[in-house]
């Protein structure tokens, strides 16, 4: 299949994207004006944001062809067949949801997966241009959905929705949306769930890794309300708008970490264990006893 005929809903949302912006940029200041405790935008991080989101866009334009294959190879494999009518279109917004539950949650608690996911949270801003910070390396995301396809779910089906669940998530980077009523907080991911997501607190470390529905958070024991305000960015942050370290700094991190003298057990757990990990000293043999400790006292 041709890739310029693969579906996509985020490239031609980007005249939108860069508008919204600067008028949620306008907006903000506005409120912070007024005395509300925003923390606002700065335009090198706004431009860093939107470099991040440039690029991805445009290694995308080839990656999006490899994963659409994987998916059609996959597809063709499975004797299943969900069809194109209503009913496959309920179900695969619910599986394509929990297959990007997953994906997150694997993306912050595998330092391996982190490394690629870490892009998007390396703002100490939030606003909508953090939505635009996104990874240059997306193969490691394509292994989430193939379960779908398996599934009998056609591909195009697959890129659609993912599309879809990209351009939801975009408009709950915002610290001008409040909390909305209770029974949209209860179901759907919302700019208060996801300004948790976003935050180094301790309490909200690893959270609310909902796409559109934040039920997934509460039934895997994930979810955490807003309370105390969030502290955005990592909790060691970087001191940098370079697109280039932005986009590979922990992939180097991780190499230097592996490649530190120690037992292979420790080189792979810096590779792919939870980003914090850290290992136990290795604790030195212990002497054998003296043949004066070992005489008995008189």
């Amino acid at each position: 299949m041709d890739a310029a005929r693969i579906p996509d809903l985020i490239t031609p949302a980007i005249p939108v994207f860069l508008i919204t912006v600067i008028a949620e940029a306008f907006w903000v200041k506005k409120l912070r004006d007024e005395g509300r405790p925003l923390v606002g935008h700065t335009w090198k991080d706004s431009i860093a944001s939107m470099s991040m989101g440039l690029g991805n866009a445009a290694i995308n334009l080839g990656w999006k062809f490899v994963a659409f294959a994987g998916y059609l190879a996959l597809y063709h494999l499975t004797p299943l067949r969900m069809g194109t009518g209503v009913v496959a279109w309920v179900l695969l917004f619910f599986a394509e949801d929990l297959c990007y539950y997953w994906f997150h949650r694997v993306h912050h608690e595998s330092r391996f997966f982190w490394a690629s996911h870490v892009v998007h949270h390396s703002s100490q801003h939030y606003n909508l241009s953090t939505a635009l910070r996104q990874t240059w390396t997306p193969p490691t995301a394509w292994v989430f959905w193939a379960p779908l396809a398996l599934l009998g779910f056609h591909p195009v089906m697959i890129v659609v929705q993912q599309g879809v669940s990209l351009l939801y998530q975009y408009w709950i980077h915002t610290e001008a949306i409040g909390r909305l009523p209770r029974p949209l907080e209860w179901l759907l991911n919302t700019p208060s769930h996801h300004r948790v997501h976003h935050a180094a607190n301790p309490r909200y470390l690893d959270k609310n890794y909902a796409g559109i529905l934040i039920i997934w958070d509460r039934l895997f024991g994930t979810f955490e309300p807003e309370g105390e305000k969030p502290v955005y960015g990592l909790t060691k942050n970087l001191q940098t708008h370079n697109p280039l370290r932005i986009a590979f700094h922990e992939f180097g991190a991780i190499a230097r970490d592996a490649l530190k003298p120690g037992p292979w057990r420790h080189r792979l757990g810096y590779v792919f264990r939870n980003p914090a990990w850290k290992p136990e000293p290795l604790t030195p043999p212990s002497a054998p006893p003296s043949p004066e400790a070992a005489r008995p006292s008189a």
